[in-house]
């Protein structure tokens, strides 16, 4: 990755930081040229990441209209048309609508439900939990051995819950592997899609006219 990807990738990581979700739109953060700039790097590419985030928006949409608590309680991360839901809510009716809500936005073609229902969640559970989503970002964007740009994480009572494209199975494990070092994770599901790489056709060889 260049230095200047890293710098950008920084800057987001700054906003992750200080609460700004991924699904955020980049522009808030950085404006609208650099965002441009980091999202050709990433493997869904400019469209890929304005559908995406046109699909969290409306999904942050359906939730306010329907109850301004979800937003609250619930994290919402896009790739792909892929919406990963995660955090923790007191019923099951709650997780139920979240996921009925999500699949109701345009361009959804899967919901990753991974929304607890428990009571357990408190102040410093959340504060401790963005602070292991902020630490891991940072790790990422540093190893030079990883596209950092091509992942998003959540984390809720110690669980990290990543989403994005890995370009190997190597650079998967090692993104797990900073996840695994940073205090207080316990677990890490992972809803990454591995690169798959399209075999290109080798040129035809013309036979020499015969004499």
């Amino acid at each position: 990755m260049t230095m200047r990807v890293k710098m950008l990738s920084a800057v987001l990581t700054l906003g992750l930081s200080l609460g700004i979700g991924a699904c955020t739109p980049v522009g808030v953060v950085i404006g609208a040229g650099a965002a441009t700039g980091v999202a050709a790097y990433q493997e869904r590419g400019i469209d890929g990441v304005a559908r995406d985030l046109r699909i969290a928006t409306s999904v942050k949409d359906k939730f306010l209209q329907f109850d301004h608590m979800l937003l609250t309680d619930i994290g919402i991360e896009v790739y792909e048309g892929r919406v990963m839901l995660t955090g923790q809510v007191d019923n099951e009716d709650i997780r139920a609508n979240a996921v009925r809500l999500s699949w109701g936005a345009d361009g959804v073609v899967e919901v990753i439900n991974e929304i607890l229902v428990t009571d357990d969640g408190n102040i410093l559970d959340t504060a401790r939990d963005g602070f292991i989503t902020a630490q891991l970002h940072s790790r990422l964007t540093f190893d030079n051995d990883i596209l950092a740009i091509n992942y998003a994480a959540e984390t809720v009572g110690g669980t990290v819950y990543l989403i994005g494209i890995a370009q190997s199975a190597e650079e998967l494990e090692r993104v797990k592997n900073h996840a695994r070092s940073i205090s207080y994770v316990q677990r890490i599901i992972s809803h990454v899609r591995i690169k798959t790489f399209t075999a290109q056709p080798q040129p035809q060889q013309t036979p020499a006219p015969e004499n």
